[in-house]
């Protein structure tokens, strides 16, 4: 059973829980990640959400989100779910934006996290998982930014939230998928 980190609201660990308990209506703050993976041709890879997520399925978003289990590096949660979600490789990963939190709520599933968002480069075609990827598309950057700036674009509520600020980063991983 995959257990969440529980946070107070300093982000200091207080406890944890089921993963399959926490997402619900009201859901208590813990501990996430989110990563952007770009190939060695700045393309970045965008996820959907399989239809059989309880939280935000069939949502676009950034390549991989998770949570690391108790103890877990974030770094290395991120290695892991690139490997188990995408059959990918992160070749170099670094931690961006390291206090991004926000909440975000659709059908009756609240996300509460504190989510420290990684960039990356990323090696290898994409072998998803279907019971965490639905779909994948290699895009380019202003093409997610278009999206994120479209309420009706289909993209996850925390990618919208994150693309501006990984935009104002000027970011090398991400300067390659810019004109």
């Amino acid at each position: 059973m995959e257990q969440v980190v529980l946070l107070d609201d300093d982000g200091n660990a207080v406890g944890v829980a089921d993963k399959a308990t926490v997402h619900g209506a009201t859901t208590p703050r813990h501990l996430a990640f989110s990563c952007y993976g770009v190939d060695d041709g700045g393309r970045l890879l965008v996820t959907r959400r399989s239809r059989s997520k309880a939280a935000f399925p069939l949502v676009w978003t950034n390549t991989c989100c998770g949570h690391p289990g108790p103890g877990e590096d974030p770094a290395d949660a991120v290695h892991r779910r690139l490997s188990d979600e995408l059959g990918i490789t992160a070749t170099e990963l670094r931690l961006v934006l390291p206090d991004f939190s926000y909440r975000a709520s659709q059908d009756g599933v609240e996300e509460n996290e504190l989510c420290p968002v990684f960039l990356a480069r990323i090696t290898g075609e994409p072998d998803p998982r279907p019971d965490e990827v639905e779909d994948v598309r290699w895009w380019s950057w202003p093409e997610f930014r278009a999206a994120a700036d479209d309420p009706s674009s289909g993209l996850s509520p925390w990618a919208r939230l994150q693309a501006p600020l990984l935009d104002a980063l000027d970011d090398p991983l991400l300067s390659g998928s810019r004109p």
